[in-house]
């Protein structure tokens, strides 16, 4: 593989996928679970391959299915380990079960997941109706634009995680990132390590028949505790809203995780949860997810040499969401254009587009929505298409009673 040196790090030709193992190889991962799954193949693939030359000290574990991957996984953390999945799709799908048990138990556990469509019928391409469908399941969820974020967003999440009690989904969209080469700027193995360091297990007090004792927070013969007990509406509530404020609680960490790697790294994803691009003098704006936004950018570009005042806003950090961030930052434009490549079955609109409608209720200078629901199983969205969605919401000026929803891309 050519290799090109710059500055301290390393530019490598590196797909999506192989970004990611990467960044697993270098963040000093003890456990790695896995069940292969298009377009998530080469990740672990490449992890396995690491393994086996000897080039990381970390335990490959073969499973049999992604419920069992993700099973693996969690047991692991919960004995100490810091441990890694990755999946896609119905392999998300399969793990449901297990999702929500992971962040019930306060598992800082890190997992790649490779946008898919999911099944039926059977589709092996990008949308993002995978992950979407597990937006309540207590994960934070990092959304990447491209192959270089991809890593970044990888090696962050290991410290995001560890520091929130928390679990993190790092997302990139498949084939269009999963598959495409791209020049990736690789830090140096000694320098992610540090950053990462070791994981620290934080210690808690439990009752004894003695009083009170500080115990790691960790699966220990010495010092035996339950994850995951039986629960009842005596406390399950509670213990849902305390898991709840957990995740509120994520964005400064977030934040702070970010500046720290921007120290060593010299990329900087300011502001962290969302991007602007153009949006001081719009008068409309389209906010979307992942790598569309940088094909929304270029189509920005064209429409200003028109003279038309557009700008594009991309969301990185989806859960927690950003309500408040947008609030402030959506009241400045007319109208708003939200790119959804999810469909909701029986809902107003899709799941971004329902988000930000909510956030911007109490807002006392509202702007219109247009939703836009495109791209499903893995459809293009042209730059023509973007720029009649553009043309679009800059005619709109109020907000209707009826949510617009259209479907950008779709043959009637």
């Amino acid at each position: 593989m050519a290799v090109q040196k710059y500055g301290e790090q390393t530019v490598m030709a590196l797909n999506g996928d192989e970004a990611v193992a990467w960044a697993v190889k270098q963040s000093n991962v003890d456990v790695v679970a896995a069940y292969p799954i298009t377009p998530q193949t080469i990740i672990v693939e490449r992890i396995s391959e690491f393994v086996h030359n000897g080039e990381v000290d970390m335990e490959f574990i073969r499973v049999e299915s992604e419920h069992s991957a993700l099973s693996a996984s969690w047991g692991a953390s919960l004995a100490g380990a810091r441990a890694f999945t990755a999946t896609a799709a119905n392999g998300l799908a399969l793990m449901w079960e297990i999702l929500y048990i992971v962040s019930s138990t306060r598992v800082p556990l890190v997992m790649a997941v490779v946008n898919r469509a999911l099944s039926a019928p059977i589709n092996i391409h990008n949308d993002h109706s995978d992950t979407m469908g597990a937006r309540d399941s207590g994960w934070i969820q990092l959304y990447s634009e491209d192959a270089q974020e991809a890593y970044d967003n990888t090696i962050m999440a290991f410290k995001i995680a560890e520091e929130a009690m928390l679990p993190v989904m790092v997302t990139l969209d498949g084939f269009t990132i999963s598959h495409t080469l791209q020049n990736v700027s690789v830090l140096p193995d000694e320098v992610v390590s540090n950053f990462v360091g070791e994981r620290k297990i934080p210690r808690i007090k439990i009752p004894t028949i003695y009083g009170e004792k500080e115990v790691p927070f960790m699966l220990n013969p010495k010092y035996p505790i339950t994850f995951g007990p039986l629960d009842l509406y005596d406390y399950y509530f509670e213990h849902k809203v305390q898991q709840n404020e957990a995740m509120k609680a994520t964005p400064p960490i977030i934040e702070k995780v970010h500046k720290e790697y921007g120290e060593i790294s010299g990329r900087s994803y300011e502001p962290v949860h969302m991007i602007p691009y153009k949006t001081e003098d719009a008068d409309v704006v389209i906010i979307g997810l992942s790598s569309t936004m940088s094909v929304v950018r270029k189509v920005v570009d064209q429409l200003r040499e028109e003279g038309k005042k557009v700008g594009a806003i991309r969301l990185r950090v989806f859960r927690p969401f950003p309500a408040e961030m947008l609030r402030k930052e959506l009241s400045n434009f007319s109208t708003v254009g939200v790119l959804d490549r999810c469909i909701s079955f029986g809902a107003e609109g899709g799941p971004l587009f329902l988000e930000i409608r909510s956030a911007l209720y109490s807002s006392p200078s509202k702007p219109a929505t247009v939703n836009y629901i495109y791209g499903l199983g893995g459809r293009e969205l042209p730059p023509k298409l973007i720029a009649k969605a553009f043309n679009e919401i800059l005619e709109v000026r109020a907000e209707p009673g009826t949510p617009i929803v259209k479907y950008l891309g779709v043959r009637e």
